[in-house]
């Protein structure tokens, strides 16, 4: 959903060791990031202000969906040149706290996105536009009409992603072994059907996939119950601790407050070329 409101344990430390393994960038993210200097001079660069999450807190799983085609649109977003989250230093200190409490409790957190560029997003708006293309729909959409996406509030033409204090976000219990990769063209399911039904994640159950459209992804929908609200209740509680807000619609979605621009949105590109101090 694209809404936007204006808005020294040692056992935990062999943990977060072994974490920061297995959390080490795939061969593919490193590969992906050899040549992106080519073709991109006069490409716009992040402030000093944000940093990858991973050089902060390595051991949170990143699940970049929109690197990748398994998303509401159905291809990769303009702007993802890399599977990495980038956000604010204030945001990764305090998804790093979030996550130690979370790994002394047998959790880790996982982000499905985190700094959005204003071309993703434009993107985003030009798909909407697009009645005709609903080739994901019966994942993501499937009881909304696409023609009600403005209206609705499910897409806009500006997020608070593009300020970099926002994540999409949730949680996986340890050990959470890897999810498998989506192959497009393959039979969707729903995005509100019964865990073992939809599209496997190797997080907890939270009543629906990530980017549902529906009512169901409302935080404090009451249909949603037992172990999968007190899993919505778990990612929530844990991060508002760390100073984060919850967009009410998404269950998800969380910004870091007092947000470091909170009325700038910029466009460079999800990459580590993007950074100043990139390496």
């Amino acid at each position: 959903m694209r809404r936007i409101r204006t808005a020294p344990h040692a056992p935990l430390a062999a943990a977060a060791v072994l974490l920061a393994l297995a959390a080490a960038p795939a061969p593919a993210q490193a590969a992906s990031e050899q040549g992106q200097g080519q073709g991109q001079g006069h490409e716009p660069k992040a402030p000093r202000e944000f940093v990858a999450l991973h050089d902060v807190a390595p051991t949170i799983r990143q699940d970049i969906r929109y690197f990748t085609a398994h998303n509401f649109v159905g291809e990769p977003i303009d702007g993802y040149r890399q599977p990495m989250c980038i956000v604010t230093k204030d945001t990764a200190k305090a998804l790093a706290r979030a996550q130690r409490s979370l790994l002394a409790r047998g959790y880790t957190l996982k982000v499905y996105d985190c700094y959005r560029p204003q071309r993703a997003v434009d993107h985003f708006v030009r798909w909407a536009k697009d009645l005709d293309d609903q080739k994901m729909k019966t994942e993501f959409y499937p009881r909304v009409d696409k023609n009600r996406l403005f209206e609705d509030g499910y897409i806009a033409e500006k997020s608070g992603h593009s300020r970099g204090s926002t994540v999409d976000i949730t949680v996986a219990e340890l050990p959470a072994r890897p999810t498998r990769p989506y192959h497009p063209g393959e039979p969707l399911v729903p995005c509100y059907a019964p865990r073992e039904e939809r599209f496997p994640d190797n997080s907890v159950d939270t009543g629906t996939g990530f980017d549902c459209f529906d009512t169901l992804s409302h935080t404090d929908d009451p249909r949603i119950t037992g172990k999968q609200r007190a899993n919505r209740q778990l990612l929530k509680t844990t991060l508002e601790r760390e100073g984060f807000s919850n967009l009410p619609e998404e269950w998800w979605h969380f910004t870091h407050k007092p947000e470091t621009f909170p009325d700038t949105y910029f466009d460079f590109p999800v990459s580590r070329h993007s950074l100043t101090s990139h390496r």
